[in-house]
């Protein structure tokens, strides 16, 4: 990857300590070399960070909101009572994959210009940078979506829709193209039986489908073992294969 590709993001670091700290500092290093890295931003270095993670517990946390020098700085809130300007928010125990992947997911946002003049009333389909691969996680679960983001960005599956219903998953699967999309059999509305039949013949195709389920029928194990899809897997999910099937998605 050559250095016009790669992307650097300054990252203002408010509070934490000593063993958070270093669980960050070292995801930082391993970022280096991938098309976005992540490096902790410093006064001296003469330019504005890009976004900021806040520490709950820490005494600076609010100041740092009211701040007329944060003004429009994505804020990232780590800890309980997150504030309503806050950008995304998690709670302890930190998933640092998971903070990582929403960092990502703003880093690899496409800019929206000051002015479009091209008066387009019709939907159309979100941008996203060219190599990206993008995913649908669909569960109304917040641990179980958060817990699959994690995985995905293990991937640098960074571009990540969740939806909470199987009629938002449907809307969502009309409008955009989605390389692998995982999904609750328990998903409220219609199902995530019937959600799984549209999604696997939805147009544009998804090329992966992934279905998380509490008990398999020997059917849909043996269909699991031949890798057809859709893929099913029994709850609790085994990590390393879901990390797998997304990695080949």
């Amino acid at each position: 990857m050559s250095r016009e590709q790669m992307q650097r993001v300054f990252v203002k670091v408010v509070g934490f300590g000593d063993v958070e700290r270093h669980a960050l500092n070292t995801l930082f290093r391993l970022s280096q070399g991938r098309g976005t890295s992540y490096a902790l931003w410093q006064p001296e270095f003469g330019v504005s960070p890009q976004l900021a993670l806040i520490d709950s517990e820490s005494m600076e946390a609010l100041v740092e909101f009211e701040a007329p020098s944060n003004e429009g700085l994505k804020m990232i809130w780590v800890g309980d009572r997150a504030p309503a300007r806050a950008w995304r928010s998690f709670t302890r125990p930190i998933d640092w994959p998971a903070v990582i992947a929403a960092m990502d997911q703003l880093a690899l946002a496409p800019p929206v210009a000051a002015f479009n003049l091209d008066f387009d009333f019709g939907t159309s389909e979100p941008t996203v940078p060219a190599g990206v691969r993008r995913a649908l996680i669909a569960s109304a679960d917040r641990a179980e979506r958060l817990y699959i983001r994690a995985r995905m960005a293990l991937v640098d599956l960074t571009q990540a829709d969740e939806a909470e219903t199987a009629a938002d998953a449907l809307e969502l699967a009309r409008n955009c193209r989605y390389d692998v999309a995982v999904v609750d059999h328990a998903l409220p509305g219609k199902g995530g039986a019937q959600l799984v039949r549209q999604l696997v013949q939805a147009d544009p195709r998804i090329p992966c489908v992934i279905v998380t389920k509490e008990r398999l029928s020997a059917t849909e194990k043996a269909r699991a073992l031949l890798g057809r899809q859709p893929i099913v897997l029994e709850k609790p999910v085994d990590p390393l294969k879901l990390t797998a099937l997304l990695r080949q998605a």
